[in-house]
């Protein structure tokens, strides 16, 4: 007969494999619980900044002394981008088409912008300019809402044209 006495129970390594996986489980499971709609926000603001640097930089770049829609940063409810992007009628099939060719607007279902019907001209150094003060810089600050949630951020473009998250 067997004299060594017979283990009941588990070895560290099984525990140990059972622990990863459980913590793997409830990490999936836990971004289900979360929701998406405060990462949209969040998204949305990081692609406005984008776009906005992307329209300065395009004017900065730029020899076209008047104003060019192209050039010019168009607030909407439901559009931030150039001019000439937020005008394209997307239920319209050869519009969309060239609405999905461009990357310098922001247009989600979910998000809504303010301050609406606004556009911001910038000057060859990239400093902003509203059509309520066309003659000298000012600084803006956008403010991006989720329409089903609560989640609000905010965009700041100051006075010499540095485009960053939060409030001005």
């Amino acid at each position: 007969m067997d004299s060594s006495p017979k283990s009941r129970g588990f070895t560290l390594i099984e525990l140990i494999i059972v622990i990863i996986i459980l913590s793997i489980i409830s990490i999936f499971a836990a971004s289900r619980f979360v929701g998406t709609s405060s990462f949209s926000i969040f998204t949305a603001q990081e692609q406005a900044i984008s776009v906005i640097r992307q329209i300065q930089v395009n004017r900065m770049q730029s020899n076209v002394s008047g104003a060019n829609n192209s050039f010019r940063l168009a607030i909407n409810r439901d559009c931030l981008g150039s001019v000439t992007a937020c005008r394209l009628d997307l239920s319209n099939s050869a519009q969309k088409k060239q609405a999905d060719a461009r990357s310098d607007y922001v247009r989600e279902a979910d998000i809504s912008f303010s301050p609406t019907n606004t556009i911001i001209d910038f000057d060859l150094l990239g400093n902003p300019s509203t059509s309520s003060t066309p003659s000298g810089s000012t600084e803006v600050n956008i403010t991006i809402h989720s329409n089903s949630s609560n989640y609000s951020s905010q965009v700041c473009i100051n006075s010499q044209g540095y485009v960053r998250e939060g409030a001005c």
